[in-house]
């Protein structure tokens, strides 16, 4: 498999197919008399969330507009779901939904169904598209992003399902793409794609390819213009941030990247997702000296069994894992920990759960994402014939829960009684009259605003403001905003 950059062909027919779109949504949306909307459902990682913002926008530079109903099956004139291989019921998640579209299709034979992302690398899912949804007008994966305008068009004169599974990984600058950002307060910022680690459990080093790094120089340039319109916080993203540049000629490392984001000036430089095996000392020291660093690392453990982390194609031990997790707390004052955790892996025994529960305790996670292991098709561990009984699965999880979750709220508890700077995302779903913000070590707070500070009609997404904290919930923690920080 070769790796690629975007040449100038490329760009030529990208923009000529975007001008070719452009006139047939026009001339749809003089025949109905009415704007042509769009609708984008999607699922998983932070990274399709920004796979999503670079194709919303290039559905923007058609000329279409967002529907303006809302929920996730909003109807829409061109409906695109971006999916995910890695969560647990993504395919109830996709198959559900395209069902319930099917009658938007029948209603209206001009609508049009996309489906892209991780999922499509699975190959039973694009026969089960092929076979049962003849009104998916196109399918393809994440490595054919920036030929998107491209397929769209070539569906569209070919008036029949299109599918384009590629091969070939690609570096496409984000200057490429006309991206449209979703939220005010958090640029998101891919500085690498793909996957070298081919983890046993998952299928993203053949959904988004082998491991390549953007540019430096043009991640620095983004930054920067991203600084320059207003933006105070911004996340670094790559499957394995900390692998960055290794296949790069000019010896820039992640360290570099992160060193660079934090000069600039922004707020907060947040970062997703670290492997124990890339994560180096000089990252933790920047993480501990520069105050616009998040203090908050989410570091995959998946399991406290040395026996299952090799079966995993895990490449370090729980003893060499939990040597990181002590150096970050020693050395990063005020930092969360936070991981991922897989219960009833193949071959998982009562010893070797345990021994995940003892590395929970020890490691004293702020908070983890828990899953209980299923099948993910075209990966290793799909073929393994020690399946762990669903009943054991259940059991075991729970009580997993149970440790974690105190965890977590001793962490929350710990807040109490102390002031931190939130950064507000918005309104809370806590209730009317509640905003939401996190803090610099990414813990979750729910605040009131009293009435002689709360500005009046200005909307407070990605503002910075002084809560104190009062209560502590397992998940969260709920203050009173004192002063707004930012003026």
């Amino acid at each position: 498999m070769s790796i690629v950059k975007i040449d100038s062909n490329d760009n030529t027919e990208f923009k000529s197919a975007t001008e070719e779109l452009g006139v047939y949504f026009s001339s749809l949306a003089a025949k109905k008399g009415r704007k042509i909307t769009y609708n984008v459902l999607t699922y998983g990682c932070q990274l399709n969330e920004s796979d999503s913002e670079k194709l919303e926008g290039m559905l923007m530079s058609f000329g279409l507009t967002h529907t303006e109903e809302e929920g996730e099956l909003a109807k829409a004139d061109v409906i695109l779901m971006n999916t995910c291989s890695v969560r647990e019921n993504a395919d109830k998640h996709l198959f559900g939904n395209l069902g319930v579209f099917k009658s938007s299709v029948k209603q209206d034979k001009d609508t049009i169904v996309i489906i892209c992302g991780c999922m499509m690398k699975v190959e039973e899912n694009v026969e089960r598209i092929r076979r049962s949804y003849p009104y998916v007008d196109l399918v393809f994966d994440p490595q054919q992003i920036h030929r998107f305008p491209v397929l769209l068009r070539d569906s569209l004169r070919k008036s029949k399902q299109l599918v384009n599974i590629g091969a070939i990984d690609y570096i496409a600058e984000d200057d490429y793409f006309p991206i449209a950002r979703q939220r005010k307060f958090r640029a998101l910022v891919p500085i690498m794609y793909g996957c070298n680690n081919f983890c046993t459990y998952c299928i993203v080093p053949y959904a988004r390819g082998r491991e390549r790094s953007r540019n430096f120089d043009n991640i620095v340039i983004e930054l920067k213009d991203l600084y320059s319109r207003g933006y105070k916080e911004v996340m670094l993203l790559g499957q394995n941030v900390n692998s960055y540049g290794l296949n790069n000629e000019d010896g820039k490392t992640f360290k570099d990247v992160l060193e660079a984001a934090s000069d600039i000036g922004f707020n907060r430089v947040r970062f997703m997702s670290s492997h124990p095996k890339d994560l180096s000392d000089e990252v933790i020291d920047l993480m501990a000296t520069r105050p616009n660093i998040e203090k908050h690392l989410h570091l995959a453990m998946q399991s406290g069994s040395n026996k299952v982390l090799k079966r995993m194609n895990r490449p370090y031990s729980i003893e060499q894992f939990l040597d990181i997790a002590s150096k970050f707390r020693s050395k990063v004052e005020g930092g969360s920990l936070t991981t991922d955790i897989i219960v009833g892996f193949p071959g998982e025994t009562e010893e070797d759960f345990c021994e995940t529960l003892k590395a929970v305790e020890k490691a004293a996670f702020d908070a983890a994402f828990t899953f209980q292991y299923s099948i993910r098709p075209g990966t290793k561990a799909a073929a393994y014939e020690d399946q762990i009984p669903k009943d054991v699965v259940t059991e075991r999880f729970d009580r997993l829960l149970k440790i974690q979750n105190d965890l977590a709220f001793k962490s929350n508890e710990d807040k109490v009684g102390k002031t931190f700077e939130v950064l507000i995302e918005g309104m809370s779903k806590a209730g009317k009259g509640t905003y939401t913000g996190r803090t610099l070590s990414n813990h979750l707070v729910n605040f009131t605003i009293p009435e002689d500070i709360m500005p009046q009609d200005e909307d407070l997404e990605g503002r910075l403001g002084i809560v104190r904290i009062d209560h502590a919930r397992p998940y969260s923690i709920d203050g009173v905003l004192e002063r707004f920080s930012d003026v």
